[in-house]
């Protein structure tokens, strides 16, 4: 066994990528991301604390997250800069008891999503002691021999509050930065001239990128989870933000090929990038590739600028569509809007013409059985209603699915960490019906892929929300006992087909 990685929802087999992964992360990178864990875990254990130490812990962490840091160079540099002595040996937790090891890697996988949505707050000035200090707990409760299943598993739940208060921390950040989100129609023509194409959720390097392409003739093009920017006031100002470019991140490969403008990643889900393209891969934050360009701190994005004027963009317009054919796509339903409304979806609930809720969402991927989603939504009756979140949107978003009571079918909520405003507009029913969030008419339907599906979802269950379907697969790293917890205690469900599931859930 070369490496062990069983992080994510596309591993080997369904249980652990052991010899390359499938991500495109080789061995001596997996090994490397373990060293960089097991110092952090060391780091932690020794007392970290103060500024330092935490950029330590969340830049470390957020590099170790799929599909965001491929560099062997950054990756040993990261590990030079955690100062510990206290080495703690990840092979102590691949080769632990089964439930421990899958107690743990949940802890662990959470805490790696939770770091992305930190350091995207503190790139907008904000911060939490709280929420730092978890991440020190977290990982010194991974490296505790000492820990039973009992005790990680009332961890977990801490964790999963403590996660929701850093998804409230940036969405905080993004309102007060860029304002309310409204809804917003996004075309995915792309005009004739140079463009830049800008992927992830970093909506401060977006921020950046259009003021320092401001009048020089280039359009900026959102890509999978930078759709929901369109929807901000503060961005969607910008007559040059033109639309969105293709779908979820699994197809850049293709999408990208030959592409004659550059595209710049502000987080994860990078890509092995193929020779077609590879030469117009900019990345920003802690996302790396060897041989693409970096834009560093000080976010000049003056060499991504010219490379934009010498491609020159097509020629003439080019057409694009979703994957079922539509070539508008709709964002902007966060809670402050949908809360808005409430009177009209309450009436709209108590008058029978809404039947029920359907929150399906979560992470898009390459693995076979995801058109469950598209299915799903296709045959979801006239009566319900679809909000969304995350890239798994890409499966169904440019379909026309309607109105009810002059309220959209479809409503997409924005980003993977817009699930606090799924959950702030449920609470706010839930209080409205004066019943329990779990007796509203409903449901959860989550597709997942990495970290941050894995914290969120541990938010979920920590609020009590029960009956979540999950899929395509469930996580390797949740061993069967474990299973067996979450399924007696929230009910947590396996997908199985859209005919049978809407039957269940419509009962």
């Amino acid at each position: 066994m070369s490496m062990f990685c069983f992080q994510c929802e596309q591993t080997a087999k369904g249980v652990a990528c052991e010899i390359s992964g499938v991500c495109g992360k080789n061995a001596e990178t997996a090994n490397l991301q373990d060293k960089l864990t097991g110092r952090l875990i060391g780091l932690a254990k020794g007392g970290a604390q103060g500024a330092d130490d935490y950029k330590t812990i969340v830049d470390g962490l957020f590099s170790t997250t799929t599909n965001v840091n491929f560099n062997d160079k950054i990756l040993n540099e990261l590990i030079e800069a955690v100062k510990t002595e206290d080495i703690y040996d990840m092979a102590h937790l691949w080769g632990a008891d089964e439930d421990i090891r899958s107690l743990k890697s949940l802890l662990l996988f959470g805490l790696r999503g939770m770091s992305a949505y930190t350091y995207h707050a503190r790139a907008l000035g904000k911060a939490d002691e709280g929420i730092n200090k978890f991440f020190v707990k977290g990982l010194r409760a991974i490296g505790d021999e000492s820990q039973s299943a009992d005790d990680l598993f009332g961890l977990l739940m801490e964790f999963g509050g403590i996660n929701l208060k850093c998804m409230e921390m940036l969405d905080a950040a993004h309102v007060e930065t860029f304002g309310h989100p409204r809804p917003a129609n996004v075309s995915c023509n792309i005009e004739p001239g140079p463009f830049i194409i800008i992927t992830g959720h970093d909506l401060h390097d977006l921020k950046l990128l259009l003021e320092q392409t401001e009048g020089k003739g280039i359009n900026i093009y959102t890509h999978s989870e930078m759709l929901p920017a369109h929807a901000y006031p503060e961005l969607n100002k910008y007559p040059h933000l033109k639309g969105n470019f293709g779908t979820a991140w699994q197809n850049q490969q293709s999408e990208f090929d030959n592409i004659p403008a550059p595209i710049v990643f502000t987080t994860g889900c990078l890509m092995p990038p193929k020779p077609s393209y590879a030469d117009r891969i900019f990345t920003t934050t802690v996302v790396s590739y060897p041989g693409a360009m970096h834009i560093g701190e000080d976010k000049d994005f003056g060499p991504v600028i010219a490379k934009a004027l010498e491609f020159g963009g097509f020629a003439q317009e080019r057409k694009m569509t979703g994957i079922n054919g539509g070539n508008t796509l709709t964002t902007g339903f966060a809670r402050d809007m949908v809360l808005s409304v409430a009177d009209k979806v309450i009436d709209a609930v108590k008058g029978g013409n809404i039947r029920h809720f359907f929150l399906v969402g979560g992470c898009d991927g390459a693995k076979m059985g995801r058109n469950y989603y598209t299915d799903f939504v296709k045959q979801a009756p006239k009566d319900t209603i679809i909000l969304t979140l995350a890239c798994g949107k890409y499966r169904f978003n440019d379909l026309d699915l309607g109105e009810i009571g002059g309220l959209p079918r479809l409503m997409d909520m924005g980003q993977c960490n817009d699930a606090y405003s799924a959950v702030q507009v449920a609470l706010a029913l839930a209080n409205a019906f004066e019943c329990d969030v779990n007796d509203l008419p409903l449901t959860l339907v989550l597709s997942w892929y990495e970290q941050k599906a894995v914290c969120i979802l541990i938010s979920l269950l920590s609020l009590g929300i029960k009956n979540i379907y999950i899929g395509p697969g469930l996580p390797a790293f949740i061993s069967p006992n474990i299973l067996n917890i979450l399924v007696e205690k929230f009910n947590l469900t396996p997908i199985s087909t859209p005919e049978a599931d809407l039957q269940k859930m419509l009962l």
